[in-house]
């Protein structure tokens, strides 16, 4: 695929993975546009690369939603590339009493949101490319994250779907499938032992350069490749008794 001189809205694009995308976007001289629920956040990413367009939205809300995709097609109606990437987990326990209203924001957020925007982003005529940022833990489960885990199996099999369903538009469908980063993904300081953001963001550039579309790093590479009984196993690694 093409890597510069692109127009991209990256969801979720001030903090985290969005953030390491943004930056290396920009790097690759591309034409970079996030959104994302606080301005303060996003003011910190404009303040530091004066050059990225920001927007206020909270994706969990459909109205918002449709709101910023009638801005983007009015105001910048070449945009090329759509990153769904913002993404939110909880770490929490199906007897919590708020076990149901967190899981409804997990999913408007990690599965409505996406599909939302890609059925509205396509109508685009310039859009030529969908990345979707899923999750190592697609494939095998941590009970701790059970809603996100979730999440991120529907997604990684609608990604897969998309891929089919997008080819007579010519629109590229790309899965970025991370694995644990160090980031503030589901609070602070739960995953600081993790590998550094850059070193993910380096790997997929690369795995784009030589036009690969299912794109993973670490454990995510692992657990793309294994068979059922090695899920199995490290299931019950992830999960003790």
């Amino acid at each position: 695929m093409k890597l510069s001189n692109n127009k991209i809205l990256i969801t979720g694009g001030a903090s985290g993975i969005g953030l390491g995308l943004t930056e290396r976007f920009l790097q690759e001289n591309n034409t970079v546009i996030i959104c994302g629920r606080r301005a303060d956040v996003l003011k910190e990413v404009s303040d530091k690369h004066p050059y990225v367009i920001t927007k206020v939205c909270d994706l969990s809300i459909e109205a918002e939603r449709v709101a910023l995709y009638n801005w983007v097609s009015e105001n910048h109606p070449d945009l090329n590339m759509l990153v769904n990437n913002a993404g939110i987990q909880n770490w929490m326990n199906i007897s919590d009493t708020d076990f149901y209203s967190k899981a409804v924001t997990e999913i408007n957020t990690n599965v409505l949101a996406p599909i939302h925007l890609t059925s509205l982003f396509i109508n685009l005529k310039s859009l030529n490319t969908v990345m979707n940022v899923t999750s190592g833990l697609a494939f095998v489960q941590l009970t701790k994250v059970p809603v996100y885990c979730a999440t991120k199996a529907f997604f990684h099999s609608f990604s897969i779907s998309l891929k089919h369903l997008l080819k007579e538009k010519n629109i590229a469908v790309i899965e970025i499938i991370p694995p644990a980063l160090n980031t503030d993904l589901g609070g602070k300081g739960l995953h600081d032992t993790q590998p550094p953001v850059s070193d993910f963001i380096n790997s997929i550039f690369q795995q784009m350069k030589d036009g690969k579309t299912e794109l993973t790093f670490g454990f995510s590479e692992i657990m793309a490749k294994s068979n059922p009984e090695e899920l199995q196993t490290v299931f019950n690694r992830m999960n003790p008794s």
